[in-house]
């Protein structure tokens, strides 16, 4: 029997890769669409050969829909996955969850409270390079970990290919760093392999918009291991980039070529040159995983936990920026 899915909003650059997503996929189908924006929703939902509802709460209501895929502007995620989670709806949503700590905790009771399966897409976190330096770090062949540095960046900003209301401050909670910039933060926190116990951020506005379009942050640890996620919309080929620096050793990612490179003083072979290392295949998507959730009733505990961590960074990050200091995380929720 079909999983059958409410669409919550067009308003991402990437709705309609989930939508497509959901076609393709064997156990779900696309059965309805909501937008806060009416005209949008509408020409959605008539291309889907779908009903439109200008209400959510009506379309939450049919009993025939059995989870939602979450689109929506990142100011208005809390009231739509709070709203679908007290409907009894399974959840699939872009990263962030929330602008905010204080926010996500929130919804994240909500989904307890009612018992719902909530999955965020954190895409990289399934690719090979990223499971490849997982397995890498699992064998301490850099030692204890130093430095990790993730940078993502494109020209969206100066080539103008990005809808405009990524550049809304009240609608995004942000520019390059809460929409790009999630992917180096998940990653470089995944290879940290520790917890962060502050951030410092600095911004840039080099197309003078209202939200940032230049990043850097600074994660600090206990170990003394830094972290320095980097993200921008006004790079033109800038390559997507990891390092992973340790005392005994160092990968390197994307330094142009998408190669995995590894340099060790575990392995005498690995010491004295770079060796190039296989990539493991990518795992499923996380869509996949979701309705594998919703099918075998279990929990993407990993996943979401990575999510709430990842908007605690953003939250510390976006006050870091705003006050001109260091942010403490235990100081989030004070």
């Amino acid at each position: 029997m079909s999983i059958r899915i409410g669409k919550i909003s067009f308003w991402h650059v990437h709705a309609w890769e989930y939508t497509e997503q959901a076609q393709e996929h064997e156990d779900t189908v696309i059965a309805a669409v909501w937008d806060e924006n009416p005209e949008r929703g509408k020409k959605a939902a008539d291309s889907l050969n779908v009903p439109f509802y200008e209400s959510l709460d009506d379309m939450l209501a049919q009993k025939d829909i059995d989870a939602v895929i979450v689109d929506a502007p990142t100011n208005i995620h809390k009231e739509v996955i709070v709203a679908a989670a007290k409907a009894g709806k399974h959840i699939f949503t872009e990263k962030v969850i929330a602008p905010t700590l204080t926010e996500v905790n929130e919804i994240i009771s909500e989904v307890a409270d009612h018992g719902v399966k909530l999955t965020v897409s954190l895409p990289r976190l399934n690719d090979g390079y990223t499971l490849s330096i997982q397995d890498i770090l699992s064998q301490g062949l850099l030692g204890d970990i130093t430095y990790v540095r993730v940078r993502l960046s494109h020209n969206g900003a100066i080539a103008s290919w990005l809808p405009e209301h990524f550049y809304s401050l009240e609608q995004c909670g942000g520019g390059a760093l809460i929409d790009l910039g999630c992917h180096p933060m998940y990653l470089t926190k995944l290879f940290l392999g520790q917890e962060v116990t502050a951030v410092s951020a600095n911004f840039g506005y080099v197309t003078g918009k209202e939200v940032e379009d230049n990043a850097v942050v600074t994660l600090y640890t206990e170990s003394g291991a830094i972290g320095v996620v980097e993200a921008g919309f006004v790079n033109s080929h800038s390559p997507f980039t990891i390092e992973v620096h340790g005392t005994e050793g160092t990968l390197l990612y994307g330094t142009p070529e998408e190669k995995l490179l590894l340099r060790t003083n575990k392995a005498a072979d690995k010491a004295n040159a770079w060796t190039e290392m296989p990539l493991y295949n990518k795992r499923e998507s996380a869509f996949h995983q979701w309705v594998g959730h919703i099918q075998n009733d279990t929990l993407a505990v990993e996943n979401v936990q990575i999510a709430v961590e990842l908007t605690g960074l953003m939250d510390a990050a976006n006050r870091s920026a705003k006050e001109g200091r260091v942010i403490s995380l235990s100081q989030l929720n004070a």
